[in-house]
C-alpha cells in the first residue's frame, strides 16, 4: 500500500526520515488523471537510481487562467491512487489547495525570459503559477530526483531554470514524450475528445513528423520546415494557436533550424479542447511510435 500524505510538512518529515536511512528519494509531479506518460515517469526514476518513489497529485489553481478549465480538469484521485500502487509508489502525496496556499498566501516564483514566449502570452499567469507550485512540491519533497515529461516542453526549461537559479538540490530528469500508436501525446486533456476528434488529433504528430523528415533530408529553413508541419495540422484542427521552431535551451525563436538544438513547438485546437506537442528536430521524433 502507497502511503498518502496531505501536508508539506508532513512530506518533508518523511522524505527526511527516508534520507537518513540512505534512500535517494524520486519524485512525479502530476496534476492526477494519470496515464501511462506519467507511469513511465515512476520507471525511469527508478532507472536512474531513486530507491523511493513519491507522487504528487494536485490540480494547481494558480496555473488556470479565468477562462481555462480547471472546475472541469479530470480528478480520479482513487483510480489514480491504485495505479500507483500497482507500479509500486511509496507515497502518493495529495495536498488540498488550503494546505498549499494558507489564508494569507501571496509569494510566487517567476521565471522571466523562457516563459515570455509561444505559451506565456496566451495564458497570463500560467507559468508563474506552474514555477510556484514546482518550487513548493520541490521544498516538501526536499533533496531529490523529480521527472518531468518532455511533451510540455516550455515548462521543463522553466523547471530546469528554476532548480538552476534558485540553487535547489534537485536533479531534473527529463523524460520522452510517451504517445498512442497513431502518434497523438499523451495527455490527460486526451479524454475530453469525442471519437471524430480523436481521429483527427494525430495530425499535430504528422506534421511534427513530416517537418523532421525534412529536416533529416537537409532542410533548415524553419519557413520550409512550418510550412509542411502547418499544412498536416491545419486540415485537421479548428485553430493554431501557434507552431513555432526555437532554440532548443532558450526558445529564442529561430529563422534558421539546427542539428541538436532546435525544437518545434505545437498548440492547436480541436472542438472545446487544446493540444500541446513538440519535436526535436533532426530525431524524427524519436521518443515515438510512428503511426
Amino acid at each position: 500500500m502507497a502511503e498518502q500524505i496531505d501536508t508539506p510538512r508532513a512530506l518533508f518529515a518523511r522524505t527526511d526520515a527516508l534520507r537518513l536511512r540512505g534512500e535517494r528519494i524520486g519524485l512525479v509531479p502530476t496534476m492526477g488523471a494519470l496515464h501511462d506518460g506519467h507511469l513511465s515517469l515512476i520507471d525511469a526514476l527508478r532507472a536512474a537510481g531513486a530507491t523511493r518513489i513519491v507522487v504528487s497529485i494536485f490540480v494547481n489553481p494558480l496555473q488556470f487562467g479565468p477562462n481555462e478549465d480547471l472546475a472541469k480538469y479530470p480528478r480520479t484521485l482513487a483510480s489514480d491512487i491504485a495505479g500507483c500502487e500497482q507500479r509500486g509508489v511509496d507515497i502518493v502525496y495529495t495536498p488540498t489547495p488550503a494546505a498549499m496556499y494558507a489564508e494569507g498566501f501571496q509569494t510566487h516564483v517567476e521565471v522571466e525570459q523562457i516563459s515570455l514566449g509561444h505559451e506565456g502570452p496566451l495564458r497570463p499567469g500560467h507559468f508563474r503559477g506552474v514555477a510556484t507550485v514546482v518550487t513548493k512540491l520541490l521544498t516538501a519533497a526536499g533533496p531529490c530526483l523529480a521527472a518531468f515529461g518532455r511533451k510540455d516542453y516550455q515548462q521543463l526549461q522553466v523547471v530546469k531554470r528554476l532548480v538552476a537559479d534558485l540553487d535547489l538540490p534537485v536533479e531534473v530528469l527529463a523524460c520522452p514524450t510517451l504517445r498512442e500508436p497513431d502518434g497523438l501525446a499523451m495527455s490527460s486533456r486526451n479524454r475530453y475528445l469525442s471519437a471524430e476528434q480523436r481521429a483527427h488529433a494525430s495530425a499535430i504528430y504528422r506534421g511534427q513528423h513530416a517537418a523532421s523528415r525534412a529536416f533529416a533530408a537537409g532542410e533548415r529553413d524553419a519557413r520550409a520546415l512550418l510550412a509542411l508541419a502547418n499544412t498536416e495540422i491545419a486540415a485537421h484542427f479548428d485553430s493554431i494557436d501557434y507552431v513555432t521552431i526555437a532554440e532548443s535551451h532558450t526558445l529564442a525563436a529561430a529563422d534558421t533550424a539546427a542539428p541538436d538544438s532546435s525544437v518545434m513547438l505545437v498548440a492547436a485546437r480541436i472542438g472545446s479542447t487544446r493540444l500541446i506537442d513538440n519535436c526535436l528536430l533532426g530525431h524524427e521524433c524519436l521518443d515515438t511510435r510512428t503511426p
